[in-house]
């Protein structure tokens, strides 16, 4: 692992400095690599030098107290070493050599819980963050089905739906599949928003996920932080799936990157009386595939994996020629290890896509009834009016065809 966990080398403190003097301009940051080539003679350099370049008057004043930058460093070594989080930097062979593919990549990611997630293929799942009850349990089904099939989900750690992504991820029978979500702070990695989020993000960590963010230790939450974090999201992942927003959510912001970024967008069809689905229902007119079972999600990026292992370089070469020369360097070297290793992975965790179900007749009503999630016999007792013994044998059907199993009692969708 290449990882820092502890110790600072001169570069790396060299990137710290700038990354805090810069209060994490991205724009500022790379000003400031590509004139001078590298972060130790950026860093280095007389506040005049830095104030031709049009870099901003409150960077400048930061620049001109050095020993408050030291400080700062000193404090997040201290952290490093006191295992508080971890940090990862773009040179890094651990670095997610996907983000070095987005127009913008951080030079830096600080992390806590299992960065080996962060390599791993993974679905992004947003969406608002005050849905339906309904929306709520699509979300989660949707998630917790993926997760199975061996995908990691991505989303926000916001209330609502990134909540339930997340949830939905971690919810899993088999122990080797626990753990398999990535969570993307819109404040520093040491802040806690809102306050309840404590416990999901233990959660994470304890169950081997990961939650990363690109910004300083301390930062609170502003406007501007969750727009950036939402193209880390878009950044990180193969796709992604709104399952339900408004017109007006951020979730469309994260569609539109994955978009840019020249990867799949999907949406969850409502009510067109539905307020709060109005975004999806835009972005499938606007092209986003509608989708209504993660199967389907499923068959089209498991599809495009394939393509990704033979042309993953060409189909990022504009973006990947666009980022900045210090990056740049390193991309290719880190991009050829990424692909084997997600080649490999993929090969022995994801399931292969099914064709689409065929349900006979006399069974459509209980196969119906069942979701990603599970139902008890009572409840399907309920449900379907059925005496016992012939929804039993219905369901014995279902499972010995493969289109069900049981699981603690609980009967769900394969």
């Amino acid at each position: 692992m290449t990882a820092v966990t502890s110790s600072l080398s001169e570069d790396q403190r060299a990137i710290l400095a700038l990354w805090y003097e810069v209060n994490a301009s991205l724009s500022a940051y790379h000003k400031l690599i590509t004139s001078f080539g590298y972060p130790q003679l950026a860093w280095q350099a007389k506040v005049e030098a830095w104030k031709q370049l049009g870099i901003h008057h409150t960077h400048l004043k930061r620049h001109e107290q050095p020993e408050q930058t030291l400080a700062n460093i000193d404090k997040i070594q201290q952290a490093l070493i006191d295992g508080r989080y971890g940090l990862l930097f773009a040179d890094d062979a651990d670095y997610p050599a996907q983000l070095l593919q987005i127009y913008d990549p951080p030079p830096l990611l600080f992390y806590r819980g299992n960065s080996a997630r962060l390599h791993q293929a993974q679905i992004a799942i947003v969406g608002s963050r005050k849905p339906t009850a309904h929306a709520q349990k699509i979300t989660f089904d949707m998630a917790q089905y993926l997760a199975q099939a061996g995908y990691i989900i991505t989303s926000g750690l916001a209330m609502g739906v990134d909540k339930r992504a997340h949830l939905g991820a971690l919810v899993q029978a088999d122990p080797d599949h626990q753990g398999r979500t990535v969570g993307v702070m819109g404040t520093g990695i040491d802040v806690n928003y809102p306050n309840h989020r404590d416990q999901l993000f233990t959660q994470i960590v304890e169950q081997g996920g990961c939650i990363i963010s690109e910004l300083l230790p301390h930062t609170q939450p502003h406007k501007h932080t969750f727009p950036r974090r939402n193209r880390l999201v878009a950044g990180l992942s193969l796709a992604t799936i709104v399952t339900e927003a408004t017109i007006k959510s951020g979730s469309l912001i994260t569609a539109r990157l994955t978009s840019e970024q020249g990867k799949q967008v999907f949406a969850i069809p409502s009510h067109i009386d539905n307020s709060n689905a109005e975004g999806c229902h835009h972005l499938i007119r606007e092209g986003a595939t509608l989708v209504y079972h993660p199967q389907q999600v499923l068959e089209d990026v498991n599809g495009q994996l394939d393509y990704d292992k033979g042309a993953y370089r060409t189909a990022n070469a504009t973006n990947s020629n666009s980022n900045r020369s210090n990056i740049t360097q390193t991309s290719d070297a880190i991009e050829t290890n990424s692909i084997k290793s997600t080649s490999q992975q993929l090969s022995s965790e994801i399931k292969p896509a099914r064709s689409t179900v065929v349900v006979p007749e006399h069974l459509t009503a209980i196969y119906e009834q069942l979701d990603w999630h599970g139902q008890d016999l009572d409840a399907l007792i309920s449900a379907t009016k059925l005496a016992p013994p012939q929804l039993i044998g219905q369901l014995m059907e279902l499972e010995l065809m493969g289109l069900i199993s049981e699981q603690g009692g609980r009967y769900l969708r394969v």
